[in-house]
């Protein structure tokens, strides 16, 4: 195992969530600039997921026939084209353009989870597989507070045009040095050898499979419902801070900063603890119910005059908070409650059930910022949170959990 080729891939990842990091502060407000509307405006994300929900298998299925090396490099390459397209979109149409593409360039992840495969011994693959995680958690935390601090500086009247090119800069860094530090890691002999994934984004028979087996539908469906209301809060909050709260594009950066260090703390600093004390279906309750005060008190909070920005940073910790017991919880659930011989089946029913959920929850979210009221996504959100959380009463306990390895779950993100 080379540690130049972990370094390069965990480099990737991290580069690819902080250029969707970075986005997320002004990328809201700069399609309403361009004529779209609340709805319009919060697809950006949706075709964004959509392109990686469609492409993750196939970049991964490709990857097997002609190596991991060739299709990251051409991920990598393509990633910065998208940013800079982003980066000099001024009309709509450029703009859901970029997007589109940029979606599909970074829909790398089973790539990047195949050459860690390749290169670690049966012993260190959860270690390597935490450095995906870990690059997951840090895009999430600093990508939106760069992006909303490099948008202060407009280029030519576009405020989101610096922090597109600054992620196309990055994304060009990594191409030198995944170039000369990353080789191929599948041999010759091994390529188009693997059978035992398909090149599509859905397996009904997995799903189907999967819900066969005892309190796995119900976790799948806690899962879907936590990914599908916090990618709407996610795309519709911008509008919201700039509606609600006058809020700059940095100053929703540093909020969503913010977010990604408390969901850091929570889910990599306590959640080993906490589960070998409480158990995972405790901790998954507990999470959805914290949730569910949080996106309550964000609907609230710009109609208490005085607290409202309080409130408002009350309800992003809430949030942060649940959203680092949950996601690891419903994860170790999953991989626990499933035979062996089902395991790898279920997650990835579980990753393409979140994968569909940050494609939907965005147009939810805009459809009802929209048609009834800017709360209302948060609103809906806590009765949909406090439906998990029923659902989660419900499961069985599992036995004393193990001593959990590296996180490789991370914050939801789109």
């Amino acid at each position: 195992m080379r540690k130049a080729s972990l370094g390069t891939i965990f480099l990737t990842v991290f580069i690819d969530l902080l250029g969707f990091g970075m986005v997320i502060p002004f990328l809201p407000g700069v399609a309403r600039h361009l004529g779209a509307s609340d709805l319009v405006a919060t697809l950006t994300g949706s075709v964004y997921s959509l392109m990686q929900f469609l492409l993750v298998p196939v970049w991964g299925r490709l990857s097997d026939r002609v190596g991991r090396r060739p299709i990251l490099l051409i991920s990598i390459a393509a990633t910065a084209a998208g940013m800079v397209l982003l980066g000099f979109a001024d009309t709509l149409a450029l703009l859901f353009a970029a997007r589109i593409f940029t979606g599909a360039a970074t829909a790398n992840i089973a790539v990047a989870q195949a050459y860690i495969a390749d290169v670690t011994p049966p012993e260190g693959r959860a270690r390597g597989m935490g450095l995906i995680g870990l690059a997951f958690g840090l895009g999430f935390i600093f990508g939106p507070f760069f992006g909303g601090e490099l948008a202060r500086l407009p280029l030519h009247g576009r405020p989101g045009a610096l922090p597109a090119f600054a992620a196309a800069g990055l994304s060009l860094i990594n191409l030198v040095m995944a170039t000369i530090t990353l080789p191929e890691s599948l041999p010759p002999e091994r390529r188009g050898k693997t059978t035992n994934h398909r090149a599509s984004p859905f397996d009904l028979g997995a799903f189907r499979r999967a819900l066969g087996t005892p309190d796995l539908g119900r976790a799948l469906t806690i899962n879907f419902l936590v990914v599908f209301w916090f990618a709407g809060m996610e795309q519709t909050f911008r509008l919201f801070t700039d509606d609600a709260f006058h809020m700059t594009d940095a100053g929703t950066g540093g909020l969503f900063g913010f977010v990604g260090i408390v969901a850091a703390v929570v889910q990599g600093g306590l959640i080993g603890r906490l589960t070998r004390r409480f158990g995972e279906v405790r901790l998954l309750t507990a999470g959805l119910l914290i949730q569910m005060v949080g996106f309550a008190v964000l609907g609230i909070s710009p109609r208490v005059p005085g607290v409202s920005y309080i409130l408002l940073v009350l309800a992003c910790m809430l949030i942060a908070a649940g959203s680092g017991l949950t996601s690891p919880s419903v994860s170790s659930y999953v991989s626990r409650r499933a035979g062996s011989d089902i395991q790898g089946l279920t997650l990835g029913t579980l990753q393409s059930l979140s994968a569909l959920a940050r494609v939907l929850g965005p147009a939810l979210g805009g459809l009802l910022y929209q048609l009834v009221a800017a709360p209302a996504p948060y609103f809906a959100g806590a009765v949909g949170l406090a439906l998990g959380a029923v659902l989660a009463f419900g499961l069985t306990p599992l036995g004393r959990a193990p001593k959990l390895a590296t996180a490789t779950e991370a914050p939801p993100v789109p």
